[in-house]
C-alpha cells in the first residue's frame, strides 16, 4: 500500500478532469466512512491529451485507462477509479475490476440551446448535433434521419461551452456527469427506451486494482453494490460477446426488478438505418449468461452483418 511519512493511505489514481475527480471523491467518501484514508494521483491519459480526435477513430476503449493501468501494475497508485463505459471488457491480465459502487442514473440527455426543445421531434430539420458516439448518433438519425450529426469532444464544461457559442444547435450528455457536476439545469430531455439505448456501464463506476494486492477484498467489502454489479455484468458480457466498442454502434441497458435481471440490448448501423434491439430476462446470478444469450440472439436476427461489415471497414 502507498503511504506518505505521516499517514498509511491508499492512492487513488484518477483522470484530471472535474468530472473525474469528483468521482475519486466520491470514492474517497465511501472509504472515509469506513475509517480508511486515501488521497488522490492525478494521471493523464491519451483521451485527456487528444481532445479533437473523433472516437471512432480512436480504436480501443482502453484510450482512456492505458496510463491508469501502468500505473497500477508499477505500483505508483492503489487503485483506479473510472467511468465504467470507459474500462475495457478485458483488463490486463495484472488487473482486476474489485468493485462497482451503486449506480448513478443511466440514461442519456439532450441539451439543446433553445429552450422550447422538450422532446426530440422538436429540434428543427438539420439541427446541428453534437455527439462523438456511434451509439448516440445511429439511434439518433433512426428516428430523426434529417439531422446533421457533427463530431464533439472534450470534458463536460467544454462541450457546453461549444453549444453555447453556437457550434451546435444541440448536445448529447450522460445525465450523470451532468448530476455529479450540479449541471443538471442544462437537459432539456432525457432519452428514454426504446429511443436511446444507454451505452453499457452508463452511470456506474468501476473500481480497479492490482490482482496481486492485498486491498482486493476491503475494496469490494466497503464499496461493491451487489445489485448494480449483477446489472453491468450482464451489459458488459452482452458487450464482450459482440466485441464492441467505441467503434461500433452497441448500447446495453439491464435493471432488476427483486431476484429477476432485465437487459436490453441494441446493435444499430452507423447511419440508423438499420436497428436491432431486443430485451431478455433471467435470474440475477446468471446476468453475464443473460447477456451473451441476447448478444447471440441480436447476431442472429442480423446484428452480425452489420458487425462484420464495421469490422471490414477497419481492416
Amino acid at each position: 500500500m502507498t503511504t506518505n511519512s505521516n499517514t498509511k493511505e491508499i492512492a487513488i489514481g484518477t483522470r484530471g478532469s472535474r468530472l473525474a475527480i469528483w468521482q475519486a471523491n466520491h470514492v474517497v467518501a465511501l472509504l472515509a466512512e469506513h475509517g480508511v484514508a486515501s488521497r488522490l494521483e492525478i494521471i493523464t491519459t491519451k483521451g485527456d491529451q487528444d481532445q479533437s480526435t473523433p472516437l471512432p477513430e480512436i480504436g480501443d476503449k482502453g484510450f482512456f485507462t492505458a496510463e491508469l493501468d501502468a500505473a497500477l501494475i508499477d505500483g505508483q497508485i492503489d487503485l483506479a477509479v473510472h467511468s465504467l463505459k470507459d474500462l475495457p471488457t478485458r483488463l490486463p491480465e495484472e488487473l482486476v475490476l474489485v468493485a462497482i459502487p451503486p449506480r448513478g442514473t443511466p440514461w442519456d440527455v439532450l441539451v439543446a440551446r433553445a429552450n422550447e426543445i422538450d422532446d426530440l421531434a422538436a429540434l428543427p430539420k438539420g439541427a446541428r448535433v453534437g455527439t462523438s458516439s456511434l451509439r448516440r448518433a445511429a439511434q439518433l438519425l433512426a428516428t430523426r434521419s434529417d439531422l446533421d450529426i457533427q463530431p464533439l469532444r472534450g470534458n463536460v464544461e467544454t462541450r457546453l461551452r461549444k453549444l453555447e457559442e453556437g457550434e451546435y444547435d444541440a448536445i448529447i450528455l450522460a445525465e450523470a456527469g451532468l448530476v455529479r457536476l450540479g449541471l443538471v439545469q442544462h437537459v432539456s430531455f432525457r432519452f428514454a427506451l426504446p429511443e436511446m439505448t444507454p451505452a453499457v456501464g452508463q452511470g456506474a463506476l468501476g473500481i480497479v486494482c492490482s490482482a496481486a494486492s492485498d486491498l482486493g477484498e476491503l475494496l469490494r467489502m466497503k464499496l461493491n453494490d451487489a445489485r448494480t454489479e449483477h446489472a453491468v455484468a450482464a451489459e458488459r458480457a452482452f458487450l464482450q460477446r459482440l466485441e464492441g466498442g467505441c467503434q461500433i454502434p452497441v448500447g446495453g441497458y439491464a435493471r432488476l426488478e427483486g431476484d429477476t435481471l432485465h437487459l436490453t440490448g441494441c446493435v444499430a448501423s452507423v447511419d440508423g438505418t438499420l436497428v436491432y434491439r431486443d430485451s431478455m430476462s433471467g435470474s440475477a446470478d446468471a446476468g453475464e449468461r443473460v447477456g451473451v444469450l441476447l448478444a447471440e440472439w441480436l447476431i442472429e436476427k442480423g446484428a452480425g452483418r452489420i458487425l462484420a461489415e464495421l469490422r471490414l471497414q477497419k481492416t
